[in-house]
């Protein structure tokens, strides 16, 4: 049966078979296409297209890609658009790219993001190399927060002259 999964109102994940028809995009107004393959087609509808040209493989280097793919979901919900993002049996390389998001945008820990995505398809499993990068994608994103943190407590701002009184 040929389905695009809903992880949020705004990400599906699917195989290249449901991603590529045409039907299934224009029925959920899929607006952006991540193709996670190399050899994977896109589906011919005139949307937005974005290939990750990686394979199913635990030496891979999906974790150079995740930022990228995580911002274009993310630009692409801002916009009221939708992504579908794709590899060929929607297992290993989408779950992994949608896992990175929701850690990303949704600020979900890599464990309730790999439920997210499982409660959504099923027979999701990123391989143990792409679960290692997601284990270190966590810890950077932990990193960043931080530092964003510290720098906005190191603000030497006065709140009298931001917080005025009538």
């Amino acid at each position: 049966m040929l389905q695009l999964c809903k992880v949020t109102s705004a990400l599906f994940i699917s195989n290249a078979r449901s991603a590529c028809s045409d039907e299934l995009i224009q029925q959920e107004a899929v607006t952006l296409c991540i193709n996670v393959s190399k050899q994977q087609p896109f589906p011919s509808a005139s949307i937005t297209k974005l290939q990750i040209p990686v394979y199913d493989d635990p030496n891979e280097d999906l974790y150079r890609h995740f930022d990228r793919c995580a911002d274009a979901i993310q630009k692409e919900a801002n916009r009221g658009g939708r992504s579908v993002v794709y590899c060929k049996n929607g297992r290993s390389r989408s779950a992994t790219v949608c896992i990175a998001y929701l850690m990303k945008h949704r600020r979900l820990t890599l464990t309730e993001a790999l439920q997210k995505v499982k409660t959504a398809r099923h027979v999701i499993d990123p391989n143990p190399g792409f679960m290692s990068q997601l284990q270190r994608y966590e810890e950077e994103l932990k990193r960043r927060r931080e530092r964003s943190n510290s720098e906005s407590d190191d603000c030497s701002c006065r709140p009298e002259v931001h917080c005025r009184g009538s």
